[in-house]
């Protein structure tokens, strides 16, 4: 592993590219991140009716990105015999969750309350859901025949 099993530079290069991802490109992009152009969606702002600025953006994406570090940290504890690490996945669930029981009209995480934004969907993508839905629908037709 190019880091070696030093966790001070694992963890610093982990929220370095995070916050590259997830803030400065999301922010030249139009509030679109790769997967969410894939995908036909962005984050918006609703409050102001743009694409969310820098504050907004590192608030959401530092709670998301703490809960996903202690979820890769969970996953990469996997090997060892204590199945304690699992919890490690626990507070992303309980982020994530907060969208389920939301009844507003736009559901949102706590990362997208915290940061007072929304996922909308876009005209402006690639349309990866609906080019693998026709391509399983195509596979399902040549199966049956």
């Amino acid at each position: 592993m190019l880091l070696g099993t030093n966790p001070i530079a694992q963890t610093f290069l982990f929220v370095l590219l995070w916050m590259i991802m997830r803030v400065a490109i999301v922010r030249k992009n139009q509030g679109q991140s790769l997967g969410r152009w894939a995908l036909d969606m962005k984050i918006f702002d609703p409050r102001f009716q743009r694409t969310p600025g820098v504050q907004e953006l590192c608030k959401r994406e530092a709670l998301l990105g703490f809960c996903a570090a202690l979820a890769f940290a969970g996953v990469g504890g996997l090997t060892s015999t204590n199945a304690g690490v699992l919890l490690l996945m626990l507070p992303l669930a309980i982020d994530c969750s907060v969208a389920f029981t939301d009844a507003e009209r736009f559901p949102q995480a706590f990362h997208d309350r915290l940061g007072r934004t929304i996922v909308i969907g876009t005209k402006r993508g690639y349309s990866l859901d609906i080019k693998v839905r026709r391509l399983l629908d195509q596979v399902q037709t040549n199966v049956r025949r």
